[in-house]
């Protein structure tokens, strides 16, 4: 289903609830399956936490994640160690070709009974369960913070808890604080030291009702959608200034784009507004944010602005390679855009080309990404149905932001 973009309806001051957070969500329900004593309010609705919630029901037979990365490698981690367990995990096309030998790699390690079934380092994979009893590993840190936070989340309920040992640059360190900060929540002992995490075995923890905070990633839609227009304030219910999310970072990175940020902590929301521009280029390291890099390139475009964004190797091997996902879009804006094998350079166009049918590659943040700029000119979004991996109720949303939303 494709839908062209317009603005129409220029409003000034709303209000908006996104969905709670996904990486919250999933991390939660792994350790709700490990201590049942934990209760969730305000989980994820995205098809990620669905597909992850149908896998967690399962413990022999086939689990098909579609598209969810985070399902894939939690999931992975999870079977491996719930002893009785016989399943054969797999994917989409798109999820075979994603790799997951490091994480594989390390369950081998700590005694794990995995199986490739096809290709060598990708999915699908035969897991058979059972107890890990070995404790400390070392494993690559600079590929994908999800392989680390899989083992973390598992660590407590292993005999001998866990020892892990980061080699290289670590990716996205703050999801591995979220994980780190969930387990201390429900009152798992860690340590964090330099490159070394370890975690104490717990056979049970606090009873905790936790609500999830609503989801940071998807805000920056709407960063976007203010740096974009004329005077617009928007909303944003059940954020927190102290969040466990690593893009809470977001304030900081969209104010040098015209947006502030101001928290209203006795109603747990902010309220971002239109303010002038303070820089002529943006020149930023995303290494530990990738995924809101797609909302700043698209923002600097509409802008006007010049971007370097750097540290974004991790971007090759999500739902498409989205650095070159953005390339090819960009430019068929009349952007110039310039890549490296972890960065991209958006250098300043002469407006941009209306009427233009914007491909989203099967990956949900390519839709959502490039939304707001049916603010400066209608455009075309190809399959909006992708953006229910992550954010299902994100069209009608934007609607209420002005965007008008006509189906093809």
């Amino acid at each position: 289903m494709n839908a062209k973009l317009s603005y129409t309806n220029n409003k000034s001051d709303i209000s908006i609830t996104i969905p709670g957070s996904k990486s919250e969500s999933n991390r939660l329900l792994i350790l709700q399956s490990l201590y049942p004593n934990i209760e969730i309010e305000n989980c994820s609705n995205s098809d990620d936490t669905l597909n992850l919630i149908k896998g967690l029901d399962q413990i022999k037979g086939i689990v098909d994640v579609g598209h969810a990365g985070t399902a894939m490698r939690f999931l992975t981690a999870y079977y491996a160690s719930k002893k009785g367990t016989d399943i054969i995990i797999t994917g989409s096309d798109r999820m075979k070709e994603r790799p997951i030998q490091i994480l594989v790699d390390a369950l081998l390690n700590l005694g794990a009974d995995i199986q490739y079934l096809n290709e060598v380092g990708f999915p699908p994979l035969k897991i058979h369960g059972k107890e890990l009893k070995h404790a400390t590993i070392s494993l690559n840190s600079n590929i994908s913070s999800q392989y680390i936070s899989a083992l973390l989340l598992i660590a407590p309920g292993l005999s001998n808890g866990l020892k892990l040992n980061l080699e290289g640059g670590i990716t996205s360190k703050p999801y591995i604080e979220m994980t780190l900060n969930l387990l201390n929540e429900i009152g798992v002992s860690s340590i964090f030291s330099n490159h070394k995490i370890e975690i104490f075995s717990s056979k049970k923890v606090n009873d905790k009702i936790i609500e999830v905070e609503s989801d940071w990633s998807s805000a920056s839609y709407f960063y976007s959608i203010v740096a974009l227009s004329n005077n617009m304030t928007i909303t944003l219910k059940n954020f927190k200034s102290n969040s466990f999310q690593g893009d809470s970072v977001l304030p900081t990175l969209f104010e040098p784009l015209g947006v502030k940020t101001y928290f209203n902590t006795a109603e747990n929301s902010i309220t971002l507004k239109r303010a002038e521009l303070q820089v002529n280029k943006i020149d930023i390291d995303l290494n530990n944010t990738p995924d809101v890099a797609q909302t700043i390139a698209v923002t600097c475009f509409g802008l006007g602005l010049p971007c370097i964004l750097r540290g974004l190797k991790t971007l090759k091997i999500k739902e498409t390679d989205r650095l070159l996902a953005l390339k090819t879009e960009l430019e068929k804006l009349g952007a110039k855009v310039i890549l490296s094998n972890e960065s991209i350079e958006v250098l300043h166009s002469i407006g941009i080309k209306p009427n233009i049918l914007i491909e989203t590659y099967e990956d949900h943040r390519m839709a959502m990404a490039f939304a707001p700029l049916a603010l400066l000119t209608p455009i075309e979004i190809v399959n909006l149905n992708v953006v229910s991996k992550s954010y299902a109720t994100f069209w009608k949303d934007i609607e209420k932001a002005g965007i008008e939303i006509n189906i093809k």
